[in-house]
């Protein structure tokens, strides 16, 4: 199968620490991380080699992962895998075949492009008809991750 990675860009009215906050502060990744179906915020030390955790209503880890890359305030990206699903586990059981999520960002003084990765769908059974609902889904995101970096920047 193809890859099918997600990609977009944002600019954001704020400073690349700020967005940063945003993406990694528990106060912050507990009001967008819902969108992914989180009750509550990420749990990680966002370090090298961290463990990633994403509880559900339940109080279940539903989803983890593996920070495999972080540069504070430029660069941030990690393993995602549903534990609970199946259907969402790469076929070959391979870590290194979890799909990813990767943001970028780019300073320019006080305006921060952020760029964001999430993939490769290709390595899942059902990732062509999971592709274009997480299309949809960080439409909607990022412009709520843009809200929250531009309203804390203006604190």
């Amino acid at each position: 199968m193809n890859e099918l990675y997600v990609t977009r860009s944002i600019e954001i009215e704020a400073g690349a620490s700020r967005v940063w906050e945003v993406l990694t502060k528990p106060e912050f990744t507990e009001q967008w991380a819902d969108a992914f179906g989180a009750t509550g915020p990420i749990d990680s030390s966002w370090t090298l080699g961290g463990k990633v955790s994403w509880k559900n209503a339940k109080g279940e880890v539903y989803v983890d992962g593996i920070v495999t890359a972080v540069v504070p305030d430029e660069l941030l990206r990690f393993t995602v895998c549903d534990r609970l699903n199946p259907d969402l586990q790469p076929p070959s059981g391979l870590t290194e075949d979890e799909i990813t999520q990767s943001y970028s960002l780019v300073a320019d003084g006080k305006r921060t492009i952020l760029s964001t990765a999430h993939g490769d769908f290709g390595k899942l059974e059902n990732g062509a008809t999971l592709y274009p609902l997480v299309e949809q889904l960080w439409a909607r995101l990022l412009p709520k991750i843009k809200a929250l970096a531009e309203r804390a920047n203006a604190v």
